[in-house]
């Protein structure tokens, strides 16, 4: 029987947090893996997402584009997975605050990196904007930081959806080069995260994908298409 959910994905884009937790959870999905940035590359994909961005999630439910919500929302879809804090939890605030604080407060700023030293043509890169954007992500670490000192993950003393929110946000400061900045208790959660066998599959799922696709299998955040050559 055919998939009900399929995933529009580039490689380790916002995207990767929905593969992480398909993976996870051990749904039965559909992976179609595209060229960054798709809108460029594929007009066709207009008619799918009309944003043009990944991630795009059809489900029997409709169209979803925000890689966060498609987490709770697959999350809910396997309650008895544990993924999700209940409004009942004396953690349930701290585990929307996560969920946020990924996108919102760690991976926003590193997207301005990437635009304004890598992705953008030479004449319209801002190295002072890349620069000051990648302070403003390390010095928004310091509540992540905190919040390690007494636990292995971030809700409910397991591993949530939180945690992909926020873990999504260490892997592209890996690829950022920001990650080293940061503090030991947040690169040890980090090399946590990495570990875990959903984590692992993710990786070996769209590599394997994107060389069936006929895609390259390059981490997008990794990407300098104006880097001079050496």
């Amino acid at each position: 029987m055919a998939s009900t959910i399929t995933l529009y994905h580039s490689v380790s884009a916002r995207s990767f947090r929905p593969l992480w937790a398909l993976e996870e959870l051990d749904l039965d999905y559909e992976l179609i893996v595209l060229a960054f940035p798709p809108r460029a590359h594929d007009k066709s994909y207009f008619k799918i997402n009309p944003l043009g961005t990944v991630p795009a999630l059809i489900t029997e439910h409709g169209l979803m584009t925000e890689s966060v919500a498609m987490c709770q929302y697959l999350a809910s879809q396997k309650p008895s997975s544990g993924l999700t804090i209940t409004e009942h939890d004396v953690d349930y605030p701290k585990y929307l605050n996560f969920l946020s604080y990924g996108e919102s407060t760690l991976t926003f700023p590193q997207t301005l990196v990437l635009r304004y030293q890598h992705f953008e043509v030479p004449e319209r890169q801002l190295p002072s904007v890349a620069e000051d954007y990648g302070m403003w992500f390390i010095s928004r670490t310091k509540l992540l930081d905190q919040a390690l000192q007494d636990t292995m993950y971030l809700c409910g003393g397991r591993f949530t959806i939180a945690d992909i929110s926020v873990g999504y946000a260490l892997m592209l400061a890996e690829h950022v080069g920001l990650l080293e900045q940061c503090s030991a208790k947040v690169q040890a959660y980090w090399q946590l995260l990495k570990q875990r066998p959903s984590f692992i599959n993710a990786l070996k799922k769209e590599q394997k994908v994107a060389a069936a696709q006929g895609i390259s299998t390059q981490p997008t955040p990794s990407l300098r298409p104006f880097a001079t050559k050496k």
